[in-house]
């Protein structure tokens, strides 16, 4: 710790200006690290045995100085401040080729990898249990049971439960979208949301424009319902690159485009609202369907809810799928589709791939979105995920060689991390999980396994020693491929 003051400009400076000049201390030396919850004011009053007033001006200072944070109803925590910031990774440069996924070997080994308790988990794209609602969800499932007698062991047909698709429906006005109930279908997870509306507007043969990089998982089903993928230009920070679309549009050879506007899976970019009405509106002018995944929408860092594409959809194209999983309950696997015009073709299809979702989870999760502090869990689980986002990223920019880059998403629970040239991520993924980490390497994020010197890290485990130690071994590996 540096002080740079002597005793006598110390006796010179205010009480409160004391108080701030010590607790700033702290923070830079390290004592108070990013995250870390400072003494309420109250506390420190009683502590420097100060007026309540001279604790809220030495806070205040603080806080001019971007030292720490207040957050709602939490109290004051120190505030990410990075020594530097990483530069971001490139717009992203596809060959202007369709091709089919080759990458299902190292998937699997990446969904092996989760299920092991003692590694690291930032190759699993998913909130640590501890982030969720497991108690009361536990108590309102039971109590849903109860009520619903062997109604809850009945098959709620399509379009699904309706007390569900009406809490939706309502949710659905914080994103910019005003819809009925009844155009509403709910799924097993987000997953059979795109299968379903992939099968509705497409046929084998056909080209699915594609974010590049975009989560394996779409990756995968798109070869797996005979599709061909197109890669197009993404920026880290602003999402699909609309101009390197038109310009694909224009050849007339895509079917479908499936994008993620709101915090895509790898990048955690962000779509700007006019750069999707832009989107809608370009797609719209060529009857193509835009296969809308929303899955991160509701883990934005900011102020407010970005707001869907499908809120500029005036003819029915834009089929908007979410799901519970990346911010409540995982193992449900409830999520829901909004398909606009194809709604009879998507619900024709669910009777014949899952005939019906699970009827006590969509019980259960339509009390919580009703009754049950939804929106204050939102809250927590925001808070806790940026915190860790922002400590994992202060370490890697702190160890890791010089040269790299780093996405900075505002929302969302992952980075997409450059690493140097020469340095091949499937080998440092086999690497890393010889010394019980999981990583998620950049091949699997391209159908023709581009990205080869990338990493996604997922920023879903709490911070603690072992993932500071995780991020230390992994900077160590990196320093001797590169």
């Amino acid at each position: 710790m540096v002080i740079s003051r002597t005793s006598a400009a110390r006796k010179s400076e205010p009480l409160y200006a004391r108080i701030a000049t010590d607790l700033g201390e702290m923070i830079e030396g390290g004592v108070l690290r990013t995250g870390d919850r400072i003494p309420s004011v109250r506390r420190a009053s009683r502590q420097h045995k100060v007026s309540l007033a001279t604790a809220v001006q030495a806070y205040l200072t603080l806080e001019n100085r971007g030292l720490i944070e207040a957050r709602p109803k939490s109290g004051f925590f120190v505030r990410y401040r990075p020594h530097h910031l990483l530069d971001e990774p490139q717009t992203s440069r596809p060959a202007r080729t369709v091709s089919r996924d080759e990458s299902p070997t190292l998937i699997s080994r990446l969904f092996d990898a989760t299920m092991m308790r003692d590694v690291v988990q930032f190759g699993a794209g998913l909130p640590n249990a501890e982030l969720l609602p497991v108690q009361k969800l536990n108590r309102i499932i039971s109590a849903a049971a109860r009520r619903a007698g062997s109604a809850s062991l009945e098959l709620d047909m399509p379009p699904g439960c309706l007390a569900l698709r009406r809490a939706l429906a309502r949710r659905a006005l914080d994103w910019g979208l005003k819809i009925s109930p009844d155009e509403i279908i709910t799924t097993s997870g987000c997953m059979e949301a795109l299968v379903l509306s992939l099968r509705a507007v497409t046929k084998p043969g056909d080209t699915v424009a594609v974010e590049s990089p975009t989560y394996f998982g779409v990756i995968q089903l798109i070869a797996q319902l005979g599709l061909k993928a197109l890669e197009i230009p993404t920026h880290p920070r602003t999402g699909l690159d609309l101009d390197a679309l038109e310009r694909v549009l224009r050849s007339g050879r895509v079917h479908a485009c499936l994008v993620v506007p709101n915090f895509n899976n790898p990048l955690g970019s962000l779509m700007p609202a006019a750069a999707k009405e832009r989107l809608v509106a370009m797609l719209a002018r060529r009857e193509i369907p835009l296969i809308e995944d929303d899955l991160y929408g509701d883990l934005h860092f900011g102020r407010e809810r970005p707001h869907v594409a499908k809120s500029y959809d005036r003819k029915g194209l834009v089929m908007l799928c979410g799901s519970f999983s990346k911010s409540v309950a995982p193992g449900y696997r409830v999520g829901w589709l909004m398909p606009g015009r194809f709604f009879e073709s998507t619900r024709d299809l669910k009777f014949t791939s899952t005939v019906a979702t699970a009827t006590l989870p969509q019980l259960a999760l339509a009390e919580y979105m009703t009754n049950g502090g939804y929106d204050h869990h939102l809250r927590g689980l925001r808070r806790a995920l940026q915190t860790q986002m922002e400590k994992i990223s202060h370490a890697v920019a702190e160890s890791f060689p010089a040269g790299i880059k780093m996405t900075r998403p505002t929302g969302g629970l992952v980075l997409w991390v450059e690493l140097p040239a020469r340095v091949d991520s499937l080998r440092l993924h086999a690497k890393a999980l010889a010394e019980k980490i999981s990583i998620a390497p950049g091949p699997m994020f391209s159908p023709r396994q581009n990205f080869r010197n990338f990493i996604r890290l997922s920023c879903g485990e709490p911070w603690s020693p072992k993932i500071e130690r995780a991020i230390g071994v992994l900077a160590y590996l990196v320093k001797q491929m590169r």
